[in-house]
């Protein structure tokens, strides 16, 4: 089996080469940058499965990064971030990051997370085609594409892959609560932290996407979750 390709971008060359030989010896081909400037001619070489990638850095900063690449692609993205800059975890996901991680981390606890993603994205693509297309309310989405399309005008959206693994929980159990650590545990692998944003980013991003239907189709359950007020059906 290929090993999966992993692209790290962090301007602490000890940072970078500790993390990069962890994940050597657990099996990835991992492919390092020290900045922006230097992870494109990589990026586009290798074609990464997943970019581990550096908030604060010279030149273009992780944030400018991470929009450019969800301009391009829906690879998935790990943002590192100071361990006490809420705002900079919450401004990422809004920009189309999968997860963020501390850089208070263990390794072990990296390599989890990057488990989990790669995992959710293989599952994603791995459905019967009979099961590949889902019709709710006024739209529709194909899981194999990962395209979210309107039904009356042909409107299409790509999701990255903590979207589109989000809607799909949704579309797994609609018209059912779903609490803030079911959501966690499929988009992170783990369970929503307390007070934690970063859910509420998630199901924003999801309505932003389902526009002015996002609030009727997703509601929130005031201190018990949110829940997805249509029913759903395969497309023959």
């Amino acid at each position: 089996m290929e090993a999966k390709r992993i692209l790290i971008v962090d301007d602490s060359k000890e940072l970078r080469d500790a993390l990069g030989e962890y994940l050597e010896r657990a099996g990835f081909e991992v492919h390092l940058a020290e900045d922006g400037e230097a992870m494109w001619p990589i990026y586009q070489t290798i074609d990464p499965h997943l970019i581990i990638l550096d908030i604060m850095m010279p030149g273009e900063d992780g944030f400018s990064l991470c929009r450019e690449l969800r301009r391009r692609s829906d690879v998935p993205i790990i943002m590192l971030t100071a361990v006490t800059e809420e705002a900079d975890r919450v401004a990422g996901l809004e920009m189309g990051a999968d997860d963020y991680i501390t850089k208070s981390f263990s390794p072990r606890e990296l390599l989890a997370r990057v488990k989990t993603i790669l995992r959710r994205t293989q599952n994603s693509i791995a459905k019967p085609v009979s099961e590949q297309v889902i019709c709710f309310s006024s739209w529709k989405l194909d899981t194999y594409s990962r395209v979210l399309s309107k039904v009356d005008n042909n409107k299409s959206t790509p999701l990255s892959g903590s979207d589109l693994s989000l809607l799909r929980l949704f579309l797994k159990s609609p018209k059912t609560v779903l609490t803030r650590d079911d959501i966690a545990q499929v988009i992170w692998g783990r369970d929503a932290l307390p007070m934690e944003r970063g859910i509420d980013v998630q199901v924003s991003r999801l309505r932003q996407h389902l526009e002015d239907h996002g609030r009727e189709l997703i509601v929130t359950v005031r201190n018990k979750g949110y829940i997805l007020m249509a029913d759903t059906h395969y497309d023959s």
